[in-house]
């Protein structure tokens, strides 16, 4: 029974710092969704991460289609939250806006989502596997030609 009440006053404590984190990083979260510029730099300088905003409009470069189908098939294909609580979107379907998609309400608008990133992804392999076609020159002979 002593461990119980141990594990318990633990976990209240754990929650008052998440609550107390929380209430520190009010000004790092974008309520539409995603970071602020701040927030970026916060977890730049707290815990070495190089972050960018999300592509928020069309993904037409390689760059762009790998971060964003990369960002949707994450997040999406099998999310690890509802979309909504109480009515309103949660984070995790708020993500989605921040990254220039329609916030998802439902499972099926989730996956959606994730199929387009599997999409941009195809595009992104396929612009890889062009760029090394066309990009290598053809050799050419060294043998010198003889005329007979």
């Amino acid at each position: 029974m002593a461990t119980q009440t141990h594990s318990h006053s633990k976990a209240k404590s754990h929650t008052k710092a998440a609550h107390a984190h929380a209430r520190k990083a009010k000004g790092y979260k974008n309520p539409r969704g995603g970071l602020t510029a701040k927030g970026r730099e916060h977890f730049r300088k707290t815990e070495g991460a190089h972050l960018k905003p999300g592509v928020t409009g069309k993904a037409d470069t390689p760059e762009k289609m790998r971060r964003k189908g990369s960002f949707l098939r994450r997040h999406f294909a099998n999310p690890r939250g509802p979309m909504m609580k109480d009515g309103k979107p949660t984070r995790l379907a708020l993500s989605a806006h921040a990254w220039g998609e329609p916030v998802p309400k439902t499972a099926a608008a989730a996956k959606k989502l994730a199929a387009k990133g599997t999409s941009l992804l195809k595009k992104y392999e396929a612009s890889k596997k062009k760029k090394k076609t066309t990009g290598s020159k053809p050799k050419r002979s060294t043998s010198k030609r003889t005329l007979h």
